[in-house]
């Protein structure tokens, strides 16, 4: 069996969550090669070749993938992947994006989120917002997987020394083009990366009161995220949301700041190591999931734990 792994990556870097996604590769078994597909992605190849267990990386370096969009990359992928028993991608918004384009010109299912490798080809996924657990069975010619990062720890970033193979493909759908983006710039560490993660929920009132929260992300080192309620309340921007429809966190240490705890929001950050809750609701369904919880008002709880740190 041979894999192909989905790199994500800036063309510069290559992101965290590729390293979880080669873990599961590893857990499936047989040689791993990895597809950087960008523009002047030479420094990715270079990072992503000496991630350990990989045995080559793919390199497609063309104008049509700078800022690898799926109606490009997909089929680059699906050509490329023709000659794979497994494609691996990380269920971020751009994994989800390409591999269903993949799987449809494959003319295979998809199998999306998988957290657990039991056979090569027999995955467990979470169902429900992460009530039920399936286990699912792919006799697939090809099998298109995304993968959730929380659910492998990840392969050591150096140590490997695989092989660099430049790809000619270039794919232009012309369907669709790049206008802009604007980055959200912070010197807190990215959501989904952090070690240590506070987060506000609609108990925070209003977007003013997440100041709160910053002063002790800032003692801590930690990232802050929010709950829908938060966001759709328009207290903090949608990119800080944690939960089945925002992003998905398991960090070391995760504090939930009045936040009651639903289902949606507990889909995205119950895998976190060790998770504390605060809430004046002492029958928040929060508190069933917590280690630690304080009831208590935050806007006293908080402040004095910034003091105390």
């Amino acid at each position: 069996m041979t894999i192909l792994v989905i790199a994500e990556h800036d063309n510069k870097v290559v992101a965290p969550a590729t390293l979880n996604i080669v873990a599961a590769a590893v857990k499936i078994g047989g040689d791993i090669h990895v597809l950087v597909a960008g523009q002047g992605a030479g420094a990715a190849a270079e990072a992503a070749a000496k991630i350990a267990g990989v045995a080559k990386v793919l390199v497609a370096d063309n104008a049509a993938y700078a800022h690898q969009l799926p109606e490009n990359v997909a089929p680059l992928v699906a050509e490329l992947g023709a000659g794979y028993s497994h494609i691996l991608a990380a269920a971020t918004s751009n994994g989800k994006n390409i591999l269903p384009r993949v799987a449809a010109q494959l003319d295979v299912d998809q199998i999306s989120e998988i957290i657990s490798v039991e056979s090569a080809d027999t995955f467990k996924r979470p169902i429900y917002a992460g009530n039920a657990i399936a286990t699912v069975q792919s006799n697939a010619a090809v099998k298109v997987i995304t993968v959730r990062a929380t659910g492998f720890d990840p392969v050591a970033a150096e140590g490997g020394s695989a092989s660099v193979e430049a790809i000619a493909a270039a794919h232009d759908a012309g369907t669709s083009s790049f206008v802009g983006e604007e980055l959200a710039k912070s010197d807190r560490p990215e959501l989904t990366a952090a070690k240590i993660v506070v987060s506000g929920g609609r108990g925070m009132q209003n977007g003013d009161n997440f100041k709160h929260l910053y002063a002790l992300a800032d003692k801590l080192g930690a990232a802050v995220g929010a709950s829908r309620a938060a966001v759709d309340a328009g207290f903090v921007p949608n990119d800080m949301q944690v939960g089945q429809t925002g992003k998905i966190v398991a960090p070391q240490l995760y504090i939930a700041v009045g936040i009651s705890g639903a289902i949606q929001h507990l889909a995205g950050m119950k895998d976190s190591k060790v998770i504390v809750a605060i809430n004046k609701d002492e029958e928040a369904p929060i508190f069933q999931v917590a280690d630690y919880g304080l009831v208590a008002d935050l806007f006293e709880a908080v402040p004095e734990l910034v003091l105390t740190i």
